[in-house]
Parts: structure tokens; sequence; C-alpha cells
């Protein structure tokens, strides 16, 4: 990693970071919103222009970071020509929409909301263009569709909003689950996920037979995200979004992830019939088909969303030929399109916010009333129709050039032809544009007083626009090397195509289909209001309409299945687990071909045979009394305690500690559950049933018995070896348990420690939603046949927990700290701790040791997952793997010299983590037995513990 490249993970981030910021300074006023989020944009900008030097020279930056080699997963970036192009456009364009963005959206929309979602798609976008490993950018990929789903749906207000935000997620994220599949299949081709391992093996994956169905699946992740058809008709109804969003993803991000992926794998994919084929012909109908509809669009923002599918599509298709030189085309095309359709976007903002319409029926004439805004329009428009002296001209002749010496299943004219009336459709629609939104005689029936916005709302697309003309004027020297560089990014080096970006290219063919279409474009312009009656009176399918049936259909069949296999019977579900996993089990078993056992048994202690008899005895107890709550409850507890007893003689203290804890959380969680069922279960199953369920039982214990079995009796390798020898070498500690949880295996104990604080929040939301409407009012009025103690907070038990609180903490605390060398850890110590807290809530009253509380477990779990993030990315800063831990000797005098490893910090993540989650599960319950008002601890405890509390009957209690 070169120095300059080391920034490439930095301008991946800053959007991330970033994007705490705006949320805060919400109360600091709109420009200072809007300046701390331009902030990391700008940063990343100059840090890009900073590497901009080196890549226009030619050269690749690579920059790594390790995150688990062993899966071929790192956090890997590369920078090329085609990643400087669309970094720049996403950065640049991004700075423009905040500056807009400030002035377009009102005062009472949450900025701080609408800027964070924006970083955030930046960021992800970042990620896409600079990734160079295929499942980070997958990851990025997928953050793109959801972030992209917040910025749609920002306006919450609006149905339409809602439902084109749950459109573009489900179509865009299912095309994404299809990619997922086709590039895993394209590393496994390649033995690599590396990016540029990739696209230099092209050869390989092309002549292998895995290459049809890696290709289709890429490809519809590409195609749902650049709105190909028939995957178009989400970008429409996106449009509900505010105008800004639909600027920035619309015009230079979200669409042009599937274009940027297509040209990516441009090296790897293309050159044969089937991508030929499948990519020209899709993005030639999405072409025809975008533009079309555009013509007959009434709504600003439609006519913008469908010219934009409708270009995709000609990006598309110009990618699908094949040839080298179209690919440096769609490279120029991807620039030129950037700047008119955003400043287009912009226009057509300006104009919603200013006459507040967007119906063209209701426009016209504005050109006399918003002269800035009709020059920035016009220009706009007329680049987009591809008239000379503008950029999309350019752009436009190279296609149809293109386009005419292409020739699709033999014939010649098929191509041209379909290029033709694209480029014919998009002269009418631009045209539309300016005709009847600025020319025309000033209305006097506008819905608002039309005048142009103020500097900070038209600067942007100025900017844009003015881009528009120099590009057009002088096209090889502004952008001629970007177009070159970013060209032989797409095309895998080797020899350029040759080209020239200029105006005149003397009389070609390009010119005679450019002529026709612009004579066509005005021809369907003059006739537009008879071609519109016609568009409308004639029937054709709605693209929404197909949808929502089809999601309708998806949902009544999943509810059909769900009904038939989900009775609501959980032994019924168990059943089915337990057989399959048995029948797993031995099929597996089956093929193994297992030798005879080569070890002899041991013989059975005395002491252990009375453990196995009492074992058995309780499980036993267990199922013939289970009809007793109760009852089962208190043997589930000896259970675990001979459970725990086992351990402690085979010499493993740390899951004896573990397991007692554990228990008795769970115990107390279930006495918690236990207060709102009835004191005995119902009998629910026949003998038919019951004999079932002992069959599964007895076949399912067997079963793990018999594995335990031949297992145990056979001389196997063992990482525990390994583990033995680096546990202090390698970890810094002598309890290998605790190593092994926070070092060998940390990335386990982090996925654990967020799945835990997850279900400690989920269990807090259920019971959120039951402490309102309904559910609340039949949680009051129910019957929960207990006899409840008139001794609300007994005496002794108040006494004995207030004064064995700070030495509960004090052993948490040493269990804590002792837990690298010796039994104990942040587990444990978390759980200990819980306990201690919740028997001041069951001896003090939930409302005496709510009071009292000084922190909260939400902040607590978040904490603990924070703190063992950041310990395992601090390794990075090293150059390790994440969670690559560190340790060393300190020296203080009145200490001596004492050991400090840095998964101290990651322990201390999981101590937080499952305190907060265990405290949050109880007070849950708690509170959900005090809202039921039959809790033994609804009044809070007075400092005199006698005294009586007069209830509303007059009595006391």
């Amino acid at each position: 990693m070169s120095d300059g490249a080391s920034l490439l993970p930095i301008i991946a981030i800053l959007p991330f970071l970033g994007a705490l910021v705006p949320g805060l300074m919400i109360r600091a006023g709109r420009t200072a919103c809007a300046t701390f989020t331009a902030i990391p944009t700008i940063l990343a900008l100059t840090m890009l222009i900073v590497l901009a030097p080196s890549v226009m020279r030619g050269e690749v930056l690579q920059a790594e970071i390790a995150w688990l080699p062993q899966l071929g997963l790192s956090a890997a970036f590369f920078l090329d020509g085609l990643g400087l192009l669309f970094a720049g456009m996403i950065l640049g364009v991004g700075l423009l929409i905040t500056l807009y963005a400030r002035f377009y959206l009102s005062g009472e929309d949450p900025m701080g909301q609408f800027y964070t979602y924006l970083l955030l798609f930046q960021g992800a976008m970042l990620g896409i263009v600079l990734s160079d490993n295929i499942l980070l950018l997958l990851i990025f990929w997928e953050l793109t569709s959801l972030s992209s789903f917040l910025l749609i749906g920002y306006w919450k207000h609006l149905p339409e909003g809602r439902q084109g935000a749950r459109m573009a997620l489900a179509v865009t994220g299912g095309g994404g689950l299809a990619m997922i599949g086709g590039m895993l299949i394209l590393g496994h081709i390649v033995g690599s996920y590396n990016l540029t391992d990739i696209l230099t093996q092209g050869e390989a994956i092309r002549a292998s037979e895995w290459y049809l169905p890696a290709l289709i699946l890429i490809l519809l992740g590409a195609f749902t995200k650049s709105a190909q058809f028939p995957f178009h008709f989400w970008l429409p109804h996106a449009m509900a979004a505010p105008t800004p969003v639909s600027a920035y993803l619309h015009s230079a991000t979200m669409v042009k992830a599937g274009v940027f992926l297509m040209a990516r794998m441009w090296p790897a994919l293309a050159g044969t019939e089937a991508w030929f084929y499948i990519v020209t012909t899709t993005g030639l109908i999405t072409m025809v088909l975008g533009a079309l509809i555009a013509l007959f669009k009434d709504d600003l923002k439609a006519l913008l969303a469908f010219s934009t599918v409708s270009h995709l599509g000609l990006l598309t298709m110009l990618l699908g030929m094949g040839t080298k030189l179209a690919a440096v085309v769609a490279v120029f095309h991807i620039i030129n399109h950037l700047t008119f359709k955003a400043a287009l976007f912009m226009t057509a903002g300006i104009i919603d916010h200013e006459t507040h319409t967007r119906d063209i029926k209701r426009l016209g004439g504005l050109r006399h009333l918003m002269p800035v805004t009709f020059v920035i329009g016009t220009v706009g428009a007329l680049s987009m129709a591809g008239i000379p002296l503008f950029n999309g001209f350019l752009s436009k002749e190279m296609m149809l050039e293109e386009a005419a010496h292409t020739v699709w299943a033999g014939s010649v004219w098929a191509v041209p032809v379909l290029a033709t009336l694209g480029a014919l459709l998009s002269v009418a629609y631009s045209l539309r544009f300016i005709a009847h939104v600025f020319l025309g005689p000033v209305r006097d029936d506008y819905p608002a007083k039309p005048h142009d916005p103020p500097f900070g709302m038209w600067a942007a697309p100025a900017l844009l626009v003015a881009m528009v003309v120099v590009i057009g004027v002088l096209p090889a020297a502004v952008v001629g090397p970007l177009v070159a560089v970013a060209g032989g990014a797409v095309i895998g080096g080797g020899e350029m195509p040759y080209y020239s970006l200029k105006i005149w290219h003397g009389v070609t063919p390009a010119l005679y289909m450019s002529g026709i279409a612009v004579a066509g474009g005005l021809l369907l312009l003059a006739l537009h209001r008879v071609l519109d009656r016609i568009w409308l009176a004639v029937p054709r399918p709605e693209a929404k309409v197909i949808f929502d049936a089809l999601v309708s259909w998806v949902a009544a069949l999943s509810r059909r299945i769900t009904e038939s296999a989900h009775n609501g019977a959980v032994s019924r579900y168990l059943a089915i687990l337990t057989v399959a996993t048995v029948a797993l089990g031995y099929v597996a078993w089956r093929g193994s071909g297992l030798s005879a056992p080569t070890r002899a048994p041991l013989p059975v202690p005395p002491v252990v045979a009375v453990g196995w008899v009492l074992l058995i005895v309780a499980t036993i107890s267990v199922v013939t009394m289970h009809r007793s709550r109760f009852r089962a409850l208190v043997l589930i507890g000896v259970i675990g305690l001979m459970i725990s007893a086992g351990f402690v003689y085979l010499s493993a203290p740390d899951l004896a500690l573990t397991q007692i804890s554990v228990e008795t959380v769970t115990i107390m969680l279930l006495l918690l559950a236990l207060h709102f069922l009835p004191k005995t279960t119902p009998r629910e199953s026949g003998a038919g049933l019951r004999l079932r369920d002992a069959a599964i039982a007895v076949a399912a214990g067997g079963a793990v018995a018999g594995l335990a079995y031949a297992f145990m009796l056979r001389d196997t390798s063992s990482i525990s070896d390994y583990h033995l020898a680096n546990s202090y070498e390698g970890g810094g500690g002598t309890n290998v348990v605790n190593v092994i949880l926070v070092d060998f295996r940390g990335y386990d104990t982090y996925g654990e420690i967020i799945v835990l604080g997850i279900a400690g929040l989920i269990i807090f939301a259920l019971v959120e939603t039951l402490l309102t409407g309904p559910a609340a009012r039949r949680l009051r009025n129910a019957d929960l046949s207990r006899n409840i103690s008139r001794d609300r907070h007994p005496l002794m038990m108040v006494v004995a927990t207030r004064v064995m609180m700070p030495i509960a903490v004090m052993v948490g605390v040493y269990i804590f700290l002792r837990g690298h060398n010796q039994p104990g850890g942040g587990f444990v110590a978390g759980l200990v701790i819980s306990i201690a807290l919740l028997m001041q809530y069951m001896a003090s009253g939930f409302a005496w040791t709510q009071a009292r509380k000084r922190i909260e477990y939400h902040a607590m779990i978040g904490w603990g997952v924070v703190i063992a993030g950041l310990t395992g990315a601090a390794a990075w800063l090293a150059g390790a793997p994440f969670l690559t831990s560190a340790f060393g000797y300190i020296h203080l005098p009145p200490i001596e010299e004492f050991e400090l490893a840095s998964a101290m910090a990651f322990d201390l993540g999981v101590f937080l983590t499952v305190l907060g989650a265990v405290m949050l599960m109880l007070f849950s319950l708690s509170r959900l037995a005090r809202h039921a008002g039959e809790s033994v601890n609804i009044e809070p405890m007075d400092y005199d513990p006698s005294k009586r509390v007069e209830t509303a009957e007059g009595g006391d209690r």
C-alpha cells in the first residue's frame, strides 16, 4: 500500500463518519446542518483530487485492510480511471445537491435526517466504485438499496413516497440477491474474490461452464439497479422523493451503479454472444420504450425519469455491443448525461418549488417570469436532445456511429433503426420540455406566482449547464484525458481504439441518422396533441398494477404455506426440527466411513454414576410433572446444577461458572414469565401424539449418545493442542477458554453479543407493544389467579440485598479482571452483576429501584457493541486483521509489573452488552408484571418497610 493509496479507505469511510453529525446540528440551523454535511464530502473530494494525477498517469492505486483473510474477505480498495470518474461524480454532484437541498427543503422538513441519509448513500456508492473485493462490493451494493429506500421515502406523509420506496427496495434488493449468487460463482471460477484478479481472468471465466449462470445473475443485479426493461417501472415511482434525492440518485449515482457494474465487469464478461444479445437487446428495448413513455408524460419529474430510463438503456446498449470503441463512447456519455440530467432535475425542482406544480399542462410562458431558470433548463434540454454545440450531441453522434456498424441476428438495420428511433423520441420529449414549460404566453392561472429562486438554489444547476456548454465546445481539452483513462480501465488496458472528441466528424451515417432524429423530433412535437389523445385512448399495461398484483400473489402464497406448516403448536415445530436433524445426521454418518473404536471405555467412578442417576431422575421428573409449571421449573434448575457439577468434575471451572450464572438468570426470567401463565398446563395432546414425541425423544437422545460414544472412543486430531500452546504466547492469557472467546474466536463472540443485544431490544419492543392499546387493557383486566403476599417488601430481604449489592458488584468486577488468566471474564461478570441488580428489583420494588437507576440499559448495549467493535478495528492501525489482540507488561511502582491485554477492552464490551441485554430483558418483564397490577413490587419501597399503603378501596396492603 503506497502512501497515496492509504487515502482510499478514508475516502470510503468519511461519509459514514460524517453521517453522525447532521442530526446533532438541527438546532444550529439549516445552514449549519448543510455546512457540516458538506465538510466530509469536501474532504473526500480533496483526497480524490490528490490521488487523481497518479491515476491520470495510468497507475492503479490499491489499499487493503485485512478483515477475515482465511475467508478471502478484506477491506480492499482500488482506484483506476473508471473509479476516479465515478467517485468524482458521486462526490462532486453530492456537494452540489447539499447546497441545492439547503434552499429546496422547507423549514418543516427534518434537515438532519435528510443529510444523514444522503451521506449514508454517498458512502455506500463510494464503496461500490472503490471496492477491490466483490464480497465487500456486495455489502455496499445492498447498503445503496437500504439508504435509497430511506431517501425515497423521506416524505413519510406521502403514500406515494412510501410506495415508491418499497417498490425500489423490492426490485433492487431482489436483483441484489441474484447478484450475490453470480458474484459467488465468479469467485469460485477464478479462485479469488479480489476484483483485480477477476478482471484479469476473462478468458477462463468465459470458457467456464458456469459462465452463463454467473452472467445472468450479475446482469439481473445490474438491470434492476439501472432500471432496465422489464424492471424499469420502479424509477418513475421513486420520483415521489424530494427533488434533491431524484437529482442525486437518478442522474449521477444509484441508477448508474448498474451501468458501473457492467462497465467494471466488461473485461471479464463481455465478448460473447450471450453478453451481446442479452445486454444489447435489453438496452435497445429500454432506450426506445423509456423515450416513448417520456414523450407523453405531463409530470416534469416523470418525463425526466423515463428519459433517464431511456439514456440508461443507451448506455447499456453501448456496453453490450462488445467493441472497445462502444465502451469508450459509453464512458463519454456517462459524463454528459450526468451534467445535463442533474441540472434538469434541479430545474424541475425549482419550477415545482416556485409554481407549486409539476404538471406541464398547467405551465408555459415561464421564460418571461423565470429567465434564469429558462436558460438553465433550455441548455440542459438541448443537450439531452443531442443538439450541436452541447455535449449531449457529441456522445449521441458517436453512439449512432457505433449503432450504424452493429449487426443484430444477421440484420444490419435493426440496431441503427431502433437507435435512431430512440434518438428521435429523445429530441421530441426534450423540445417538449422547452416548448410546453417555458415558451408561449404567460398564464394567469399558475398555482403560485412564478419567479426565479435565490442564487443558492440555481447556482448548482447553473454550474452543471456551464459544463454542458464547455464540454460541448471543447470536449478533447476538458474531458479528453478523463475519458481516455476511464475508457482504458473499462476495456481492461491494452491498445485504445481510435476516436476523436470533436464537434465535426464530416458527413457520416451518424450525421444522417442525427438529422433524421432532429427532423422527426420536431414533427412529433408539432403533432403532440393528436398523438397524446391516441396514447391516452390505447389500452396498455400498467407496470405498477402488475407489480402490486405480483406482490399480493406472493404474499397470499406465503400466507397459505405458513398457515399449512405453522399451526401454532410448538411441539410440532420441535418434532419436525428434531426429526430432520436426526435424519440428516444419519445420512452423514452412513457416508462418513467411520472406523471401529480405537480406545477402550474408561471405568465409571461412583460419583459420576450417582450424578448420572440424579440427572436422569431429574429429567424424567420434568417430563412426568411438566403440567405443574413451577415444579418443572425447579427441576430444570436442578438439572442445570447437576450439569454445572459435571463441568467442575471434568476440570472446566469456566464452563461451570457460566452455566451456574446462566441457570440463575434463566430461572429468574422464567419465573417472571410464569407470573402470566396458569399454574398448570392443560392436557393438549392425546396418547398418540405423546407416543410420537416419546419416540422422537428416544431417537434424538440415542443419536446424541451414539455420536458422543463414537467420537470419544477414537483418537482424533484436536485443535485444543494449538490453543493450549498459543494461549499465553499469542493471546497473553493463561485461561485458555477466555483467550479463545476474546482472541482466537473473537469474531464469533462479537457476533454473539450483537445477537444478544438484539434479543434484548426485541423483548423490550414486544413489551412496549403489549403496554399500548387493547393489549394493555387486556393485561390490566387479566385474572392471573395468584395469591399475592401482603408483605410486599420483606424487611430481611431488603436489608440483605442492600448489604450484598456492593459485595456482588465487587465480585463481578473481580471475576471480570481475573478472566484472562483465571476462571471468569466479561460474560460471567455481566451475569453476576445482573443477578445482583435483579435482586434489588425483587426486594425493594420496581419503582424504588427504577428511580435510582443511573444508566439506560439501551445505551449500555450500544456502548458494549461499540467498544468491542472499536477494539477489533484498532488492530487495523497496526496493519493486523480485525480483532487481532496485543498485550504487554506495564510497571507501576505501587503495583509492580502487571500484564495488560487489548482483549480486556473487548471483554469490557462483552461485559457491558451482556449486562445491558440481560437487565433490559428482566426490566421489560418486570415492567409488564407491574403494568398488570398484580406484581408484588407495584409500590415503591419506603424507608420504613413496615409502613402500610392505603388502597383505593379503603383497605391496606
